[in-house]
């Protein structure tokens, strides 16, 4: 996927096609967040299969192995479905990781709050229709979307308690001390004595959630806002740098090559090619 962002409703014509396709089992390069307004959905995700009727919402993260088949109910299919780079929204993606890395789907009521998140994705889809789509207001629409997604599933833990926790209370706290110190050059132990804990287990909490060591996840978290900064502001890859904590232009590029396959430069030439 090229674009930052794509929302198309899935029709039951599209889901045919997809049915009598090559549907196996795959992972994406982006993130995707699927809204159930009508029909059910099968959903093969973390090794086990989930039966959903709609209302529902699912989100993928990028990585994830997972299968879709779809089907109508009453004769009605109607699903939106969401696809996003990582950089588009960088202060949420690693939160979302945290509240569905177990849990990756949520039935929810077909009351106001639902049709509200229906209607954000029909303004989404106008939108992006525009001859100049605004991303500033794509962004917040997304990230709203969200906000009303983990408001009901808090909703649901309060009133039910039927969902299971997804997220251990220190990652969390670990979450919000990298959002407000990764651009920083701390490391491992900063974090580790900011909870009040050793490295060892600070690791293995992450591992545990996001399969990853939390170097790993702080240089992701800075990367991803380089991406952010490179295909949205004009500031030279020396001063994106710079910001996020990396004294040497050489070394930031070095990381960035390493991670994303090519240098800053390279990687914003391609995304002004693609917006052209």
């Amino acid at each position: 996927m090229q674009e930052k962002l794509r929302i198309f409703k899935l029709t039951p014509e599209e889901a045919l096609r997809i049915e009598q396709g090559s549907n196996n089992p795959h992972f994406h390069s982006y993130e995707e967040l699927i809204i159930g307004v009508k029909g059910h959905l099968t959903h093969f995700i973390d090794f086990r299969s989930v039966e959903l009727d709609a209302p529902f919402v699912s989100f993928i993260a990028k990585g994830k192995l997972h299968k879709v088949q779809s089907r109508a109910i009453d004769g009605e299919l109607e699903f939106w479905v969401l696809r996003f780079r990582s950089e588009f929204i960088p202060e949420l993606i690693f939160h979302l990781y945290a509240f569905y890395h177990d849990s990756a789907n949520i039935i929810l009521p077909k009351d106001f709050c639902f049709e509200r998140m229906a209607k954000l994705c029909e303004i989404m889809h106008d939108e992006t229709l525009a001859s100049a789509p605004d991303e500033t207001v794509l962004r917040y629409l997304l990230s709203a979307l969200f906000a009303m997604m983990e408001a009901e599933r808090r909703k649901q833990d309060l009133e039910h308690n039927t969902i299971v926790q997804t997220q251990n209370e220190t990652f969390k706290q670990f979450l919000q001390l990298l959002e407000d110190n990764y651009k920083r050059p701390l490391g491992v132990n900063y974090y580790a004595e900011m909870l009040f804990m050793s490295t060892k287990n600070l690791n293995l909490i992450a591992r545990n959630i996001m399969q990853q060591s939390i170097s790993e996840i702080i240089e992701t978290r800075k990367l991803t806002e380089a991406k952010h900064l490179l295909v949205s502001t004009d500031k030279t890859v020396s001063e994106i740098g710079f910001d996020l904590g990396y004294k040497e232009k050489s070394y930031f590029t070095n990381v960035f090559k390493k991670k994303s396959g090519m240098t800053p430069t390279e990687f914003r030439e391609e995304m002004r090619k693609i917006a052209s």
